[in-house]
């Protein structure tokens, strides 16, 4: 059977099939879901304080399930289908053997001159429509689960069980066939690589709204919220950041040029970002912080997605730069100093890591697009950013009026349904909940260690010792407790 595969054009290899790009787009699809489930997973379940532990990996972990589901049911095609309106697609099931094993395809990416005439073929990969199917998955779970960042530490979980379909219909699917799926953003020339606006930008904006509309946490958490495993929390933040290349790199659909470029620059950024945050940290604060690091790392990771595949790679170092800084002095300056920002509370700074970083990377794409990488990879014949002349101021204007678009709808879409929803039930958990967290919403806990508030008790726990009898010894007031073994 294995010889198959081998044959001049077997049932599964049709002619239009390019084996390289059909591997890599898998590839890159497995790393991105990577990035959430085990990554974002980890990296949630680690980074709270410990009687939010659970909840935070399951509000993640959950997301990532659901989005799939609603995904193939009906969301896909409201992405990337056949035109409703122009900024959303006729929503259907991507289901059925006829539609996943044809050859891939973006119905409404082709791009038309003025006078009519075809300027960009549509969008045909050259793998079946299963593999983009699966591809795109990934992206909008990524979305759901960044923006469960937010709201961590004191969202109803059945309110979020809600709110997780609700979203993905009516606010990520209209951002992604604008900007991607052949929308009026996509053909007026918006550039957004690899999701800059239609997952950051967005994540950022609907998790600080919210914020605002599910209400803080406790006083104490607010007041103190460590991480309960920090060595854990790095092999999650790790998982992330390899997980970009699949992300940025699997964007032009294809094992090509822009690919490679894509995924250099990725990790360029990420690295500069990383070391000008903790820089800052050190000038500022005496010590460079693990947790400053990850941030960095991120608003690296969130500022060069929409421009990965159409910046030099000097350009990705001053992208690097100014994410490493322009976050950390919103994240650790303005936010302290501002009574509005600290009126919302949003759990793990979303709004600073990729609402900021992704308007920053869309506007400094407007900035730093290099023509040539451009006629590679956009549909617009020209594109430019402002650096390089010509039209390249337009193309700033558009950047700018892409992210208007992409935060307009986010705060009004996000609004809407945390309000209907809120008709049936409460967004926030009640207080006897956020006292002890875990335990009370979900009857588990993180961590079952001894000595967790528990004393030995070999009646019940039985002796490490097989015959030996462990007996409690008391050495007085305030004295360290041992055992005797007795054999």
């Amino acid at each position: 059977m294995a010889s198959m595969a081998y044959e001049p054009h077997p049932p599964a290899v049709p002619n239009w099939l390019n084996k390289g790009d059909n591997s890599w787009q898998m590839t890159a699809s497995t790393l991105v879901g990577m990035q959430s489930m085990p990554g974002l997973v980890i990296l949630y379940a680690s980074i709270v304080k410990k009687k939010w532990a659970v909840n935070s990996a399951f509000m993640a972990l959950y997301a990532f399930a659901a989005v799939l589901i609603c995904w193939v049911l009906l969301c896909y095609r409201m992405a990337f289908g056949d035109e409703l309106f122009p900024f959303w697609g006729k929503g259907a099931p991507a289901l059925g053997q006829k539609y996943l094993i044809r050859q891939a395809v973006v119905p409404e990416s082709t791009h038309y001159r003025r006078n009519g005439s075809v300027e960009t073929p549509k969008s045909e990969p050259l793998y079946p429509m299963a593999t983009l199917v699966y591809f795109q998955f990934n992206f909008a779970a990524i979305t759901m689960i960044l923006l469960a960042g937010s709201v961590i530490g004191r969202m109803n979980i059945r309110a979020w069980m809600a709110f997780v379909p609700l979203w993905l219909v009516f606010s990520y699917t209209v951002g992604a066939f604008s900007l991607w799926g052949g929308g009026f953003l996509y053909h007026w020339g918006v550039i957004d690589y690899s999701g800059g606006y239609v997952i950051h930008l967005s994540s950022g904006i609907a998790g600080f709204t919210a914020a605002y509309w599910v209400g803080p946490r406790l006083k104490s958490d607010r007041e103190r919220f460590p991480p309960n495993n920090v060595l854990l929390m790095l092999a999650g933040a790790g998982l992330l950041w390899m997980g970009w290349s699949g992300f940025n790199g699997g964007a032009p659909y294809a094992a090509n040029i822009t690919a490679s470029v894509a995924v250099l620059n990725t990790n360029i950024c990420a690295a500069t970002s990383l070391l000008v945050w903790t820089s800052l940290d050190v000038v500022f604060f005496g010590k460079p912080s693990v947790i400053g690091a990850i941030q960095g790392m991120m608003t690296g990771l969130v500022c060069i997605t929409p421009g990965a595949g159409v910046v030099q790679s000097w350009a990705a170092i001053v992208m690097g730069i100014l994410s490493g800084s322009i976050p950390w002095f919103t994240m650790m300056i303005l936010h302290k100093k501002s009574i509005w920002l600290q009126k919302v509370d949003d759990t793990l700074g979303v709004f600073h890591t990729h609402a900021v970083a992704g308007i920053l990377g869309g506007l400094l794409t407007g900035l730093l697009a290099e023509p040539t990488l451009c006629s590679i990879v956009l549909p617009v014949s020209g594109s430019r950013g402002a650096f390089y002349g010509k039209n390249g101021g337009t193309q700033f204007l558009k950047q700018i009026v892409g992210a208007l678009f992409v935060i307009g709808w986010n705060l009004i879409s996000t609004t809407i349904i945390l309000l209907v929803i809120k008709i049936f039930m409460p967004l926030r958990m009640p207080d006897n909940e956020l006292l002890i967290g875990d335990d009370a919403v979900h009857g588990e806990e993180a961590y079952a260690l001894w000595g967790d508030g528990e004393k030995y008790d070999p009646t019940r726990h039985g002796s490490i010792f097989g015959a030996a009898e462990l007996t409690p010894y008391d050495y007085g007031n305030g004295a360290a407790r041992g055992v005797t073994i007795n054999l």
